[in-house]
C-alpha cells in the first residue's frame, strides 16, 4: 500500500503560516492535495500536522489525518527524528512524502516517480541538475582550475530537492531518512524544483504561478 503523506506544521518560521497562507487560488496545502487526488497508484492520502486547521482541510478533501506530537512539529526535532517519526506513525508499506513547499511538481512527475519506484528501487527521490563551479575547503570540486570549462560542460552533478520522495516504510525507519541503499532518482526541471523556504522564495513562486496562469 502506498500512502501519500502531506506533512505540514503551524510553526513555519521564515514564512509564517505558509502552508495555508493564501497562494494562487487557494493555498499550498490545498494545491498539493488537489494534485495528489489525480495520481493513480496512491492508495490513501494522509495529512500529518500539529495544526487543527490543517487537519480540517485534509478531512475536507477526504484524507486521513494524524495529529503530530508537538516535538516533531518543532525546530528542535532533526530531519532524521522527523522522518523516523513519520515511518513510526504511518500505517502503510510505502511512504510517498509530498511537501507542499514544492507547489509546481506536476501530476505527471508524481506519476512517473511511482512508476519508476516500481522498477525495483527501495526509494525514489527528486533531484535537480547543478551546473555551477563548486568549491569546498578552498578548492574546486567539479573542475580543474587550470582548465575551467563552460558551465554546461561541467560534470552531471545533481542535488536532492525532495519535491518527491517515495520510500519503503521499513527502510525509512531504519535509515531515518528518505534515501535507501538502492535509490532511484527522478530529475525535475527548474520550475518543478522550486522550494518555498523563505519570503524571497515565496515571491519567486508567486511570480512563477502568475506566469503559468497567464
Amino acid at each position: 500500500m502506498i500512502t501519500a503523506v502531506v506533512a505540514v506544521r503551524k510553526g513555519s518560521q521564515r514564512v509564517p503560516n505558509k502552508n495555508i497562507k493564501p497562494f494562487g487560488e487557494s493555498n499550498l496545502l490545498e494545491m498539493k492535495l488537489k494534485v495528489l487526488l489525480q495520481i493513480n497508484g496512491i492508495d490513501e492520502i494522509l495529512v500529518n500536522s500539529d495544526c487543527d486547521d490543517m487537519l480540517a482541510i485534509g478531512r475536507q478533501y477526504g484524507t486521513k489525518t494524524h495529529k503530530r506530537d508537538e516535538y516533531y512539529a518543532s525546530s528542535k526535532a532533526t530531519n532524521s527524528e522527523f522522518h523516523k517519526n513519520i515511518a513510526e506513525t504511518t500505517k502503510t508499506d510505502i511512504v510517498f512524502l509530498a511537501p507542499v513547499c514544492a507547489p509546481f511538481v506536476t501530476v505527471k512527475s508524481h506519476q512517473d516517480a511511482i512508476d519508476y519506484y516500481c522498477g525495483g528501487f527501495d526509494s525514489v527521490t527528486s533531484v535537480a541538475e547543478v551546473k555551477n563551479h563548486l568549491w569546498l575547503d578552498g578548492k574546486p570540486i567539479n573542475y580543474d582550475l587550470d582548465d575551467v570549462p563552460n558551465s554546461q560542460d561541467l560534470p552531471d552533478i545533481v542535488k536532492l530537492t525532495y519535491g518527491i520522495s517515495i520510500i519503503d516504510k521499513d527502510v525509512m525507519f531504519q535509515k531515518a531518512g528518505l534515501v535507501g541503499d538502492n535509490p532511484g532518482f527522478i530529475t525535475l526541471d527548474e520550475i518543478e524544483s522550486t522550494d518555498i523556504d523563505t519570503e524571497f522564495d515565496w515571491q519567486i513562486a508567486e511570480a512563477i504561478y502568475k506566469n503559468i496562469k497567464e
